[in-house]
């Protein structure tokens, strides 16, 4: 794959994100709305650039790739190595995650009456294309782990905040909470939004009249 091929499907996805929020939308809405948003980026591998879905052997990585000025919301991609998982965790904001490479599986949890955590039905199967939400009211603590032993996985995150900055919770199956902030993996952004290349392009070819 050509590094950073198609950044305009990156650009589309942060501004038509970036418009919904501004409308004001419901949480179930922009849950809803939202989602189809990351269906269609996830829908084509063609546009993450390389270096941000490079595995480690250790962990997981979570790469950002847009933070909104306002911090109203984050997009990373997340890269598991063969057979990683997270802890099982929260993230104490909306949610969307969407398949782009490989598959995970994600296992929610809830807590019972004292104050244990039960696994809350079947893991979710999510396979590129796939979009899964994730709200603080519902279904916010989980466990991810990717659905292959062989190969890597890549998922793209979107949250309602920076998330690497949100003091969060990883869990045991007791129920008690150990706070983390997880920051991120990379220490430099894509550069996606150099329209240099785009705005030299020729738009169409110059009429023979126009230079007579």
């Amino acid at each position: 794959m050509t590094d950073n091929s198609n950044p305009e499907r990156l650009r589309t996805f942060i501004g038509a994100l970036a418009e919904l929020i501004d409308r004001d939308p419901s949480q179930e809405q922009l849950l809803q709305q939202g989602g189809e948003l990351l269906g269609r980026l996830v829908s084509v591998d063609d546009w993450l650039p390389d270096a941000f879905a490079v595995p480690d052997p250790q962990r997981y990585q979570q790469f950002l790739l847009h933070a909104d000025s306002r911090q109203r919301f984050s997009v990373v991609s997340f890269v598991w190595g063969p057979g990683q998982t997270t802890p099982i965790h929260d993230h104490r904001v909306w949610g969307l995650i969407g398949m782009l490479r490989g598959g995970e599986y994600s296992q929610g949890y809830a807590r019972a009456a004292d104050g244990r955590l039960h696994v809350e039905g079947p893991a979710v199967h999510l396979q590129p294309g796939d979009v899964e939400h994730l709200a603080p009211d519902s279904n916010d603590i989980h466990q991810v782990t990717n659905a292959f032993a062989d190969q890597v996985s890549v998922s793209i995150h979107v949250y309602g905040a920076n998330i690497g900055a949100v003091r969060r919770a990883v869990y045991q199956p007791d129920g008690s909470e150990k706070l983390f902030i997880s920051g991120y993996t990379n220490t430099v952004l894509p550069n996606i939004w150099d329209l240099s290349k785009d705005l030299a392009a020729p738009t169409s070819s110059t009429p023979e009249h126009a230079t007579r």
